[in-house]
């Protein structure tokens, strides 16, 4: 496909996502009728519906409206490119542009607009991240950098490097945790590469492992993870030697873990109702997901008020289903991946007011600044 042809069938996906299709759903949908279509091609235009999504807003308004046409063009003006060269109306091009879009002279863009923000959240923003807010609000406008977890039960970092490099994928250490490494070349090889299946690495952000790293040494604890979703923390505590049993309110989100832990070489069993107490409790809760919205656009744009509200909610009450399960002396790991303090340390404030047998021992926030996602970690201890 021509650059063209691209740009074209990025346009007719973002058209399918603005009509109400999830982003994913939309990419598939659009490849299962484009046979013809590369590889390269659909990681091509991957790339450039997930570049306008997560510039929504100043997309629209660089170029003129809120329409596929109107977001890929704005796209091409944020990045000084000659929109002519895209919109030429030859074979699988985007029409030429018409009079009005190429005399179209785009207004100064308002703070919000220019960081790709949300009106209602911009408050949320100063309030929890200071002078920060805008390299923050920035960072997210950004590709997310891939990472990957070494798994050290099997293999030291340094050894994964040079295996990675043999199968000619290019990556460094982190310094988030010592289990990190950032991959920096052929990341779409990764999960066809021989250390990839024989589980010496995970797909993992660096910060989701420094959250790990930074809970007390592992090894011989039985940990119950309560929102273990996909299990990648799970699969982390697991290689550092905690006995980790996983659970989820939704257990079709696990599906996937029993493969993933024998590729790892542990074992993780998964209750559907965990009973009895266990030495720590990490609860990874359902959040807004701002920390990671390099990754998952279409949060920010569907957050709303009210759902906000609604998570707050179901965060207080994970956190109050887990304290009975936390032994006495034991530990409870409050983990979001929001940047919001309403999620993080005023949640945290609560629980505490709560449960006065619960004391606060250390609390880490993450944001994309630090290079991986925005992560909360907040570590309590219950009373022996």
């Amino acid at each position: 496909m021509t650059p063209a042809a691209r740009h074209q069938a990025a346009i007719e996906i973002l058209d399918r996502i603005l009509g109400g299709a999830p982003a994913e759903q939309a990419l598939t949908g659009w490849a299962r009728g484009a046979r013809y279509a590369g590889a390269k091609d659909r990681a091509a235009i991957r790339d450039l519906v997930f570049d306008v999504l997560r510039c929504k807003r100043s997309c629209a308004h660089l170029g003129g409206s809120m329409t596929g046409r109107g977001l890929i063009l704005g796209l091409l003006r944020s990045a000084g490119q000659e929109a002519g060269a895209i919109f030429t109306g030859q074979t699988h091009a985007p029409p030429p542009l018409t009079a009005e879009e190429a005399a179209y002279q785009p207004p100064p863009l308002p703070e919000p607009v220019a960081l790709d923000c949300p009106d209602w959240l911009m408050p949320a923003f100063t309030a929890s991240l200071g002078d920060d807010h805008v390299a923050v609000l920035q960072a997210l406008r950004q590709r997310a950098p891939v990472f990957l977890r070494v798994n050290l039960a099997r293999i030291g970092r340094d050894a994964a490097m040079a295996r990675l490099a043999e199968e000619g994928i290019a990556t460094r250490p982190h310094p988030l945790a010592p289990s990190a490494l950032e991959v920096i070349g052929n990341a779409r090889g990764v999960q066809r590469s021989g250390a990839y299946a024989e589980g010496l690495v995970e797909l993992q952000d660096a910060a989701s492992q420094a959250v790990i790293a930074d809970l007390p040494a592992l090894e011989g604890l039985r940990v119950l993870d309560y929102c273990a979703g996909g299990g990648g923390k799970s699969l982390a505590m697991a290689a550092l030697g905690a006995q980790v049993t996983a659970h989820d309110a939704n257990p079709a989100r696990m599906r996937d873990l029993p493969a993933r832990a024998a590729r790892a070489g542990v074992t993780v069993p998964m209750l559907a109702a965990p009973a009895g107490q266990f030495d720590l409790v990490l609860c990874d809760v359902p959040c807004s997901g701002s920390g990671s919205w390099r990754r998952a656009p279409g949060g920010k744009w569907g957050l709303t008020p009210e759902r906000l509200a609604q998570l707050r909610q179901i965060q207080r009450a994970i956190l109050d289903q887990v304290a009975p399960r936390v032994r006495p002396g034991g530990w409870l790991a409050y983990v979001t991946c929001s940047l919001f303090a309403l999620e993080n340390q005023a949640q945290i404030a609560d629980f505490a007011a709560r449960h006065a047998e619960f004391s606060l021992q250390s609390s880490r926030s993450l944001t994309p600044l630090e290079g991986g996602d925005g992560f909360y970690l907040a570590l309590l201890r219950r009373d022996a």
